[in-house]
C-alpha cells in the first residue's frame, strides 16, 4: 500500500460525496456546508469550486459538464460552466429542516439518495430512488443520517449505512426492477472507531468505510464481517471515499472541519482536505445518471 497524500489541500467545512467522472478523468465532490460542488483534475492538480446556493449532499456525473445534485431542495441538474440549475423533483418539499446527504447511481443510472434532519431529529429522513423520466420513489423511511451506499460487483447486493445505527446493512438488490428487499446487518462498527459514514465497494466486493470521529478508513469483508485493513487519516471527521484514476486504483478520501475544536484543528491542520492513497486493490466505476454503463 502506498502512502497517503493530499490531493486537494483545502479547508472544506464538510467535504463529502466523492464520485469519479471517468469521461473527463476527474473527481467530483461536495462541500455540503459551503454549498459547493468541487471538480478536481488529478493531472493538473486543479480543483474548481462551483457555488450551488444551498446544502448539496451528493453529486453524480450526467452529461458532459452537466451533473446531477441532491440539494436541500431536492434533485436538480446543474451545468457547472453556466451555473444553470434545473429542478427534477423534491420529494421532501414539506420538510424544511431536512436535507439530502449521500447518494450514488446504480449500473442502470438510477440515483439513490437519502435525507437527514439538520436539527438532529432521529428517524426524520427517508431513502429515495430517482430514475430518469419517472417520479421519485420512496424506498424506506425512519432514517436518521442516510449515508454510505454501494453495490456488490455482481449487482446482487446493495450496502447501506444509517450512521447512528453503527450498522452496515445489506439488501438483496434487483437491478432490473430497481428494488431492494431483505435488509440485514452485516457489520457492526465498534464504538472506538467513530461512526460509519460514506462507503465504497471495491472490485473484490469488499467494503471501504469512512469513519466520522474515527480518523480512518477501514476495509471489511461483508460476508464474514472481518476487518481487513485500516488507513489512518490525519483528520478526525473522515466522511467518504471513492475509487478513481484511469485504472480505478486511487482511493480518494473526503474529510471535514466541522465539529472540531480550534485546539484539535491546530493539531490536524489538513482537516477538510481530500486525501488520496493507492491501497493495492481496484475499485468499481462510478455510474453516471440516466445512463446504462458499458462494462
Amino acid at each position: 500500500m502506498s502512502n497517503l497524500n493530499i490531493a486537494v489541500h483545502t479547508p472544506a467545512l464538510l467535504g463529502e460525496g466523492p464520485s469519479w467522472d471517468a469521461e473527463h478523468n476527474r473527481l467530483l465532490w461536495v462541500d455540503i456546508e459551503s454549498y459547493k460542488v468541487h471538480v478536481y483534475d488529478p493531472e493538473t492538480g486543479r480543483d474548481q469550486a462551483y457555488d450551488v446556493g444551498e446544502h448539496v449532499g451528493a453529486v453524480v456525473p450526467y452529461r458532459g459538464d452537466e451533473v446531477v445534485v441532491a440539494l436541500r431542495s431536492g434533485f436538480h441538474t446543474c451545468h457547472l460552466l453556466t451555473g444553470e440549475m434545473k429542478a427534477i423533483e423534491d420529494p421532501e418539499s414539506d420538510k424544511d429542516t431536512n436535507r439530502f446527504n449521500d447518494g450514488k447511481c446504480d449500473a442502470l443510472g438510477r440515483f439513490w439518495a437519502g435525507t437527514m434532519s439538520m436539527n438532529n431529529e432521529s428517524k426524520a429522513g427517508s431513502f429515495y430512488c430517482l430514475e430518469e423520466g419517472k417520479p421519485v420513489r420512496t424506498m424506506f423511511r425512519d432514517v436518521s443520517t442516510s449515508n454510505g451506499l454501494g453495490w456488490s460487483p455482481d449487482e446482487q447486493s446493495m450496502y447501506y449505512i444509517d450512521t447512528p445505527t453503527r450498522s452496515i446493512d445489506r439488501f438483496d438488490f434487483d437491478l432490473e426492477a430497481g428494488d431492494i428487499s431483505n435488509r440485514t446487518s452485516v457489520i457492526s462498527v465498534p464504538e472506538d472507531f467513530g461512526f460509519p459514514d460514506g462507503m465504497t465497494v471495491d472490485s473484490e466486493g469488499m467494503l471501504w468505510v469512512a469513519h466520522w470521529g474515527g480518523g480512518r478508513v477501514t476495509r471489511w469483508n461483508p460476508h464474514s464481517g472481518e476487518l481487513l485493513q485500516q488507513i489512518e487519516v490525519p483528520a478526525d471527521q473522515v466522511t467518504s471515499c471513492c475509487f478513481g484514476g484511469p485504472d480505478l486504483e486511487d482511493l480518494f478520501i473526503t474529510t471535514a472541519r466541522t465539529g472540531i475544536s480550534e485546539e484539535r484543528l491546530a493539531e490536524t491542520p489538513n482537516a477538510g482536505s481530500v486525501f488520496v492513497i493507492r491501497p493495492g486493490v481496484k475499485g468499481q466505476q462510478t455510474h453516471a445518471y440516466g445512463r446504462v454503463s458499458q462494462a
